[in-house]
């Protein structure tokens, strides 16, 4: 299962300042408003061209299972709470695992999910022990922004102070 991952995980790390509008825009087209959110993408070329505009304020990359379970254990209903395996079979799964491997093949989206009541993306705190590099630069080149890969899972972790 491993092997196909068909979507991307991706943070937002700047804020808002000097932005330019069409940057915001698509900012809010992929429900990372501010800046410490995160979300789950389908892998598409309209998604990788969004990524690709607002590259220089985000990171994304791979996620693999453990890290897509336990960015849904801190998405939270609209309303109360966070997601439980209790909600899950509302939503109509059988558990968060198997919600899980429907995101990580993106046969289901944070979109979708957000029509039933979750939000569509998850807050997190600033990464423990600061980011290793600048955010001023590309990941390529010794910084933070930028795609990843398989990197994001221990960002993620690190942000999600688990």
């Amino acid at each position: 299962m491993e092997g196909n991952c068909n979507c991307y995980l991706v943070i937002r790390i700047k804020g808002s300042v000097k932005a330019r509008k069409e940057h915001l825009d698509t900012l809010k087209m992929l429900n990372l408003k501010k800046a410490n959110w995160a979300t789950i993408v389908p892998k598409t070329p309209s998604y990788e061209g969004m990524l690709k505009k607002v590259e220089h304020m985000i990171t994304w990359g791979e996620p693999n299972l453990k890290t897509i379970k336990t960015f849904l254990r801190r998405v939270e209903i609209m309303g109360d709470g966070r997601l439980d395996e209790e909600y899950v079979k509302k939503l109509g799964y059988e558990s968060l695992e198997e919600l899980a491997k429907k995101l990580y093949s993106s046969e289901i989206t944070m979109n979708k999910l957000k029509e039933k009541g979750l939000r569509p993306y998850v807050r997190l705190h600033p990464p423990r022990g600061g980011f290793k590099g600048t955010i001023k630069k590309h990941v390529a080149a010794g910084g933070e922004y930028g795609y990843r890969g398989e990197k994001i899972n221990e960002l993620f972790v690190r942000m999600a102070a688990v």
